[in-house]
């Protein structure tokens, strides 16, 4: 990052750190913190000229196509591709881990922000707490804004979980904890990684992360043991 025809990190950095409310509703309003939804941040300072990932290319046994989701039953919107950044995994960077998140806000809002390029986040998935439904938003073979951390964005895929950690009731329903453990299995399975807690976190467990989803209320014990039984 030395030539002068190159951005600087600080120009990458400094539109990433607007707030979800800043980005819906207007400057000025309060930041939310270190809460929920993928974390917004530089990434790596790739310039994000990259198109919607319309070519096809095989990787695991399957061919790449726009608006292919690699759940069955997942629902495909697609972030801004100022989100991600087009990869082809595990090809180029192996994946070993699953990031657990919780949006901090309703379904829609968050499928609003994942589709704000001014945002520069978003997850693969995400999950909506009354029925489960699951929204696929960038490819596995992609690399999500959604940890904070560079590496962990290269070698992890991203959920995030409808509600407020704050609110458990409310939002963390059964539904919605089997929808995300059988989504979670499927993605072990596909990509070969044990079912422990060493590689399905949560984003408050990234390292240099200043987030705490999915937060105390989110039952492990109970995740875990479903996404077993969906193994």
């Amino acid at each position: 990052m030395h030539s002068t025809d190159r951005p600087t990190w600080a120009s990458l950095e400094q539109p990433r750190f607007r707030s979800r409310r800043t980005v819906l509703f207007g400057t000025g309003a309060a930041f939310l913190g270190g809460l929920g939804f993928a974390a917004a941040q530089s990434d790596d300072g790739i310039p994000r000229s990259f198109p919607e990932p319309r070519r096809s290319s095989e990787d695991r046994g399957q061919s790449r196509e726009y608006g292919r989701t690699d759940h069955p039953g997942a629902e495909w919107i697609a972030a801004s591709d100022a989100n991600y950044r087009v990869a082809d995994r595990p090809s180029d960077y192996t994946i070993d881990r699953v990031v657990v998140h919780v949006t901090q806000s309703t379904h829609p809002v968050a499928l609003k922000v994942f589709q704000d390029p001014g945002h520069r986040a978003a997850t693969h998935y995400v999950v909506r707490a009354r029925d489960g439904h699951l929204t696929q938003m960038v490819s596995e073979l992609d690399v999500a804004f959604h940890a904070g951390n560079r590496k962990w964005n290269e070698r992890s895929i991203g959920i995030e979980h409808e509600g407020f950690v704050d609110q458990p009731d409310r939002w963390f329903t059964d539904t919605a904890y089997r929808a995300s453990a059988k989504l979670c299995a499927g993605i072990c399975a596909r990509h070969g990684l044990p079912v422990d807690r060493e590689h399905i976190v949560g984003h408050n467990e990234v390292p240099g992360t200043d987030h705490t989803d999915p937060g105390p209320h989110w039952d492990w014990d109970r995740y875990m043991r479903l996404i077993r039984v969906s193994a």
